[in-house]
């Protein structure tokens, strides 16, 4: 399937989506959601795939909301905020918080990295904190935005911001719309890896691959989902989850191939079952 706002490709289990406006910095349309949306669950149900990149086209990552939408709903256009409901992937998280529009990464039974190739703001800085892994560009700037728009923290962000740069950060980044490059990001946890830019996807396939070839697909699946729903369990519920999905590892394929490749000193050959 071709898709008019995102390139879609997979190589090497390996899936790699690119937001494809790079004319106008990759900006958001609805079209690019329910694009992006159906692509990520297309890579999400895809057997062949096990790992998930996210970029841009050309020099930047996303800039946010593309402003003749943005000018439309000021000038009195009700807003299309409705989607056609996904289905839930076998494998990801059932819970209705990641069933929104724009908080369904984590429950994609994939691993999801962002590979945030240039300036990324407002709804294109919210997109990739969905993810399970970031990397920056050497020339990655991000900016909330929402404050300069007379708008507030959108898509869930006021509840995922704090949780990734705690709350002190998140009010000055949110309240203040400032700009601030890779370096800062990083330094505040909300990357996890500054590249140059010329070596960024390479270090997020290398990464990927990595992913793709020496770790169990299954094990990822159910580790990503007790991650992120650890976020609204007591321990005590995270560690009845974690005893139960240990049982259940005991009796896969995959558990027998990592003590199998590890006593017989050869690659794995993990299936994912």
């Amino acid at each position: 399937m071709a898709y008019e706002t995102v390139l879609f490709d997979v190589a090497d289990r390996i899936c790699t989506i690119t937001l494809n406006r790079p004319e106008r910095l990759n900006a958001w349309t609805r079209q690019m959601h329910l694009d992006l949306k159906d692509a990520m669950h297309k890579a999400g149900s895809d057997p062949e795939v096990r790992v998930i990149i996210l970029t841009g086209a050309g020099r930047g990552f996303c800039a946010g909301a593309d402003m003749g939408g943005l000018q439309a709903i000021g000038s009195g256009a009700t807003a299309d905020r409705t989607t056609k409901a996904q289905e839930g992937l076998p494998g990801g998280s059932t819970l209705p918080e990641f069933r929104m529009n724009y908080s369904y990464f984590p429950a994609i039974p994939k691993f999801i990295i962002a590979a945030i190739n240039g300036p990324a703001a407002g709804l294109g800085m919210v997109i990739p904190l969905y993810a399970d892994l970031r990397f920056a560009a050497e020339s990655a700037v991000f900016t909330t935005a929402f404050a300069q728009r007379g708008l507030i923290a959108e898509h869930g962000v006021s509840w995922l911001l704090p949780k990734l740069v705690g709350l002190p950060t998140a009010l000055d980044l949110l309240c203040s719309a400032r700009k601030f490059r890779a370096p800062e990001a990083l330094a505040m946890g909300l990357v996890n890896r500054v590249i140059p830019d010329d070596k960024l996807l390479a270090e997020a396939r290398a990464y990927a691959s990595l992913l793709a070839n020496t770790v169990s697909p299954r094990s990822v699946a159910v580790m990503k989902r007790q991650i992120w729903e650890a976020e609204f369990q007591t321990l005590a519920e995270a560690t009845t989850q974690a005893n139960h999905e240990m049982e259940l590892s005991f009796q896969t394929s995959d558990f027998k191939e990592g003590v199998a490749h590890y006593l017989e000193k050869r690659a794995a050959r993990f299936t994912g079952r």
